[in-house]
């Protein structure tokens, strides 16, 4: 018997050993000609894998560039496409530069703290005002995401004190908008109301599994 560990290795396995079998085929044909018929088959039969994207030209494209690539880039016939050249799709990519920067509250996010911070830019006391309370309402409604439908007004509006460095103070935290109306517009009230009936006809369950 023949193993897989005793033959060629497969370049893309995704292709299976038939591709790979017929691609070291056309490349020992000597006629450019039928090397070619030969090439065009062999992506008929590719795209076949995927048939709901065989007819994409960006698609074809790749299966052209994966034709090569399992030819070790030896197989010598004519592409529709520019064809790639081995070192550089071998190249590397240059490393990304990820951001640094400390977030104190990572609930709100790095913009939130930013747009804050920029509250001592506004002159306008009215548009001061109705930025103060719509970045509030917005921070509770982050809040609430990370912190399972709880959270005190006083908290947001403690919060919202530090992170603009003093410029925005809410007297009243009251004057936000309610819990249960943020967590209505986020859809979020359905979903903590079934937990707390679920954790409920639990409780009741264990008490009565425990009079018995």
């Amino acid at each position: 018997m023949e193993y897989n560990t005793t033959r060629e290795k497969l370049i893309l396995p995704e292709y299976g050993r038939n591709v790979q079998n017929m691609i070291s085929h056309a490349m020992e044909i000597n006629d450019r000609t039928e090397r070619n018929r030969a090439a065009q088959a062999i992506i008929e039969v590719m795209g076949q894998l995927n048939p709901h994207l065989r007819d994409v030209d960006d698609f074809r494209h790749k299966l052209w560039t994966h034709l090569f690539v399992m030819s070790d880039f030896k197989l010598d016939v004519d592409s529709p496409y520019e064809i790639p050249k081995q070192e550089v799709l071998n190249e590397k990519p240059e490393q990304m530069e990820y951001p640094m920067g400390h977030i104190k509250y990572g609930h709100y996010g790095k913009y939130t703290e930013k747009l804050l911070k920029s509250a001592k830019e506004i002159d306008d006391p009215e548009a001061k005002d109705s930025f103060k309370m719509a970045m509030a309402n917005f921070m509770k409604k982050q809040y609430l995401v990370h912190n399972n439908g709880a959270v005190e007004n006083h908290v947001i509006a403690e919060n919202l004190n530090e992170l603009s460095n003093g410029d925005l103070s809410i007297e009243d935290p009251d004057e936000l908008v309610s819990t249960n109306q943020l967590l209505r517009t986020m859809g979020l009230n359905k979903k903590f109301s079934k937990s707390n009936k679920s954790n409920k006809s639990n409780y009741k369950s264990k008490k009565k599994k425990y009079k018995k």
